[in-house]
């Protein structure tokens, strides 16, 4: 670890896509770590090459891949130059389960190295990628595409990461992986993945460090002593996307949860661990990041104040709705315990116009699971796994053995926050799916960041962030 580079800053990987390789390459190029995420990384492949990849950036990235014969193949499959013929008509995509679907597979990879080189091309700082444990199949075509890239650090939460130092050993290598997918019983079933048959063995790679993002010491200590972590991430529940629920709380998190001293992790016990780690949740500013090297991190992580800036990935006018409203304290940021299908609170940004708008009672119209990413696998009575989610179509729910009570409330986040980076799918009745942006409680930090402004970039963020602070005293609180 001494011959580490480490950042003071890590921007966060917030997905699908709204940490996308320009967000990331702008944080890169400012001296701290910018993170892409891996989030449906094939999707938004697939989208950007249909939408006629304005710019020629997917291609630039696609011929620089080192197989040029698998790299054509996929452009001549999806790239529609002259873009969508009607908005949201995107071909389908194949998605994920428990078994091998070697096509799949390799376009993970291509798109997991498109947004890594991207976001590395034309300077020498670090980037990192992001991924969640929650998301099983894909996990290792995600890496091995990264590792393609070059990429310089692994992130990974939402789950137990415990696999990934050996996964990340095993694929610098080009040797066989294999995912352990869990099923909703707490037993495994295995999902392959060969990097021979992309025959690319000839390169060689670099392993990067690879970061837990948790929200419990005892957790943190757990991976220590498994080995091969690098550090950790040490998220609050203020911070965006999927939370741990509440400490104590049994089966699933109540309809709005409530968090308490109980839920912070003892950050002295981490520092004893004597591994670096990074503080999120509402650390925003100059005097957290301080406190946060006070308590012994090597620095924070900062995801809302990086998601509303010029270089997101959020599509642009609704990112300028949003920045209006934020401005006019006609929003807030709600944490749903119901919202995601994965049973985890999930932080919704209350706006008109969006999912996360229909305040009402109304409700979306439940389509046909096309992306599936959270789905998840089940044995049925004659012990086939299937795969099923809670926001899906309440019949099929019902029909693959679920509870129909497990339906209440329950967002579509694949589909809404594809809908929030600009690839909204279109409905059966020809209407566009509503974005769902989540973000974190500290949205004051976005009115800062704007002050009289109509938009901020990352640099300024970053400006903001190590700007040097007055001096003040920090009563430690290690939970």
């Amino acid at each position: 670890m001494s011959s580490l580079q480490l950042p003071r800053i890590i921007q966060g990987g917030m997905g699908v896509a709204v940490s996308s390789w320009r967000l990331a390459r702008a944080v890169s190029v400012g001296g701290q770590l910018g993170v892409v995420s891996g989030t449906a990384i094939e999707r938004v492949l697939t989208c950007r090459l249909q939408e006629g990849d304005p710019g020629g950036h997917i291609r630039r990235a696609l011929a620089a891949f080192p197989d040029q014969e698998l790299a054509t193949a996929i452009c001549a499959t999806w790239f529609q130059e002259h873009g969508l013929t009607k908005p949201g008509t995107y071909r389908p995509v194949p998605m994920f389960s428990h078994k091998v679907n070697e096509k799949l597979q390799a376009l993970t990879v291509v798109g997991a190295f498109v947004e890594v080189y991207l976001a590395k091309e034309g300077h020498t700082g670090q980037v990192g990628l992001n991924i969640l444990e929650k998301i099983q199949p894909p996990t290792l075509p995600i890496l091995y595409g990264a590792l393609l890239a070059g990429v310089d650090w692994v992130l990974m939460g939402a789950g137990i990461p415990r696999d990934l130092p050996g996964n990340l050993d095993r694929l610098a290598k080009h040797e066989v992986c294999v995912q352990k997918i869990t099923l909703q019983d707490g037993s495994h079933v295995d999902l392959p993945f060969d990097p021979a048959h992309l025959g690319l063995e000839r390169l060689t790679l670099h392993r990067p460090p690879c970061l837990a993002i948790i929200s419990s010491d005892v957790l943190a200590q757990s991976l220590a002593r498994s080995g091969g972590f690098a550090g950790f991430v040490v998220e609050g529940w203020e911070a965006g996307g999927h939370n741990a629920p509440p400490r104590g709380s049994k089966g699933a998190p109540p309809e709005n949860p409530v968090y308490g001293d109980r839920d912070r992790p003892n950050l002295e016990r981490i520092r004893l661990m004597g591994l670096p780690f990074w503080l999120a949740g509402r650390r925003a500013s100059a005097a957290g990041l301080m406190e946060a090297e006070q308590l012994g991190a090597a620095g924070v992580q900062v995801g809302t104040a990086f998601a509303f800036c010029t270089e997101s990935g959020i599509e642009n006018s609704l990112r300028y709705r949003a920045l209006d409203a934020i401005r006019l304290g006609a929003t807030e940021v709600v944490t749903e315990g119901r919202a995601s299908p994965t049973g985890f609170p999930f932080k919704v940004l209350r706006l008109s116009g969006t999912e996360g708008g229909r305040t009402d009672g109304s409700e979306r119209v439940r389509q046909r699971c096309i992306m599936g990413y959270l789905r998840q696998p089940v044995r049925n009575p004659d012990g086939e796994i299937i795969w099923r989610c809670a926001a899906e179509p309440e019949a099929d729910w019902v029909r693959k053995g679920g509870d129909m009570a497990e339906t209440v409330g329950r967002r579509c986040v694949c589909q809404g926050l594809m809908a929030t980076v600009g690839h909204a799918q279109s409905t059966p009745s020809g209407d566009l799916e509503l974005p769902l942006i989540t973000a974190g409680d500290d949205l004051e930090v976005v009115r800062t960041l704007l002050g009289d402004k109509a938009d901020y970039s990352a640099q300024d963020v970053l400006t903001y962030l190590l700007e040097q602070p007055q001096p003040t005293a920090v009563v430690p609180h290690i939970g």
